[in-house]
């Protein structure tokens, strides 16, 4: 199954609450934290809610 590598490239702060609340759940808590999730609609739902503050990268293995 394909992964994602989603990276956070801006802060939080001045961003709504349920944008923070979808950083917080992808795991994200310091700007350069990277984390691989499984390439779901689900991740790919948040990553695109909060991809103004995120960027995604696919990983194939």
């Amino acid at each position: 199954m394909a992964k994602i590598k989603v990276t956070l490239v801006k802060s939080t702060i001045g961003a709504k609450k349920d944008q923070i609340a979808t950083v917080a759940a992808l795991g994200l808590k310091k700007i350069r934290d990277e984390k691989v999730h499984e390439d779901t609609p689900q991740i790919r739902g948040m990553v695109f809610k909060v991809k103004h503050l995120v960027s995604a990268q696919e990983i194939n293995e």
